[in-house]
């Protein structure tokens, strides 16, 4: 799927034929036709989007990691509108929903932290490393990239399970597909793998031969079993089926 040359620093699913793509080079986010790459609507934001959540059906937030900003959009069929900004203590890097909340990650401490739409702070974690992202109702998947670590959190951000392999090198952009399969990006790898926490395996799903290279993101639709890859700079979002 042709985007024309850009950093992509993320992107989520919007619905079976749409997608959300932080373009952080034009300081945009785009929604875009995930089987052409037509762009429907597009916004300027005050700064580089980094990490961006659906909130939702109608609405997501995006982060704006210089500017230690939050900023929520509304989704209006095809068009996208700003909505209200939240002001973040640090720069502020991944972000996701986590029940009805936003889970929100910093490179300062504390490290990790839960807010509400309005910016409320309900729960904080304090520990070391650079994270990413994550994704499931009610259960955090943080993705440690300098300690190449995946935790798994519940929603008072208490510690669950924690994951290291090899494979595992640089990991971000991760995605629950059911409870037992995460989807995560092995940036030093440059390979997307599975890790299916009941068996603690991690599995190579594609790697350099199949296209990927300078990992930063992917996201995952249901719907259609499409995992949409991401590199950091590049003119093509690319589309493999899960299988």
């Amino acid at each position: 799927m042709s985007t024309g040359k850009r950093y992509i620093y993320d992107l989520t699913v919007v619905s079976q034929d749409t997608l959300l793509v932080c373009n952080a080079s034009e300081w945009k986010v785009e929604l875009v036709r995930s089987q052409t790459g037509e762009v429907l609507s597009q916004l300027k934001l005050e700064g580089e989007p980094w990490s961006v959540c659906l909130v939702g059906r109608d609405r997501a937030a995006v982060t704006l990691g210089q500017k230690q900003k939050v900023q929520l959009i509304k989704i209006k069929g095809n068009k996208l509108v700003k909505d209200k900004v939240l002001d973040m203590s640090h720069s502020v890097y991944g972000i996701t929903t986590s029940g009805g909340n936003l889970a929100v990650t910093y490179k300062e401490q504390p490290w990790l932290e839960v807010i509400t739409t309005d910016g409320k702070v309900l729960q904080q974690f304090h520990s070391t490393g650079e994270t990413q992202h994550f994704n499931e109702p009610y259960t955090l998947w943080v993705s440690d990239w300098v300690n190449n670590t995946i935790m798994k959190m519940d929603a008072g951000l208490t510690i669950l399970q924690t994951f290291t392999n090899p494979l595992l090198e640089e990991p971000r952009g991760i995605t629950a597909v059911t409870e037992d399969q995460i989807l995560v990006c092995s940036r030093g790898n440059n390979s997307i793998v599975l890790l299916q926490p009941s068996t603690n395996t991690v599995t190579t799903l594609l790697e350099e031969d199949d296209g990927i290279e300078l990992l930063h993101s992917q996201t995952y639709c249901p719907q259609e079993r499409n995992i949409f890859v991401a590199p950091v700079v590049t003119d093509s979002i690319k589309v493999f089926k899960f299988t």
